[in-house]
Order: structure tokens, then C-alpha cells, then sequence
């Protein structure tokens, strides 16, 4: 009879425990990230003309014959010439 007893205690327990890790795995599934959506057309990139660094053709500033990073550094060569 005890034996009954102890095996109906496990299995009470077991079966709590896996109800509990079946609720967690919801909730991280409910709460994940979406997944990613695919990434865009390349774009153009183009040089800045006085730092040298590389950025997307649609954020460039132009200027008299180059492309800039920033106003700053459009009104600096702008300054040089």
C-alpha cells in the first residue's frame, strides 16, 4: 500500500512538472522575436569627398562636382576652394 502511495506522489509530480515546462515553452514561443524579413535591393554607394568614407548614394549631400557625408563637410570644402 505505501508503495501505491509513493508512486502516486511521483507521478502527481512529474506530471506537474512537465505541465509547468509545457506553459514556459508557450510563453518564450508567444514572446519571440518575429523573424526577419529579407533584406532590400543593394544600393548605390558613393565616397565622401573629404573623409573618404563610404555611405549610401540617397544619404549623400552633393555638392559642386563630389558628394559629401554631411554638411559639415560639404561647407568645409567649400571653404578649401
Amino acid at each position: 500500500m505505501k508503495y501505491l502511495l509513493v508512486f502516486a506522489v511521483l507521478f502527481v509530480a512529474i506530471w506537474i512538472f512537465r505541465k509547468r515546462q509545457r506553459a514556459e515553452e508557450r510563453q518564450r514561443k508567444a514572446a519571440a522575436p518575429p523573424a526577419r524579413s529579407a533584406p532590400g535591393k543593394p544600393q548605390d554607394m558613393v565616397r565622401c569627398a573629404h573623409c573618404g568614407i563610404h555611405l549610401p548614394a540617397v544619404d549623400a549631400i552633393g555638392g559642386p562636382g563630389a558628394v559629401y557625408c554631411s554638411s559639415a563637410h560639404r561647407q568645409a570644402a567649400d571653404r578649401v576652394t
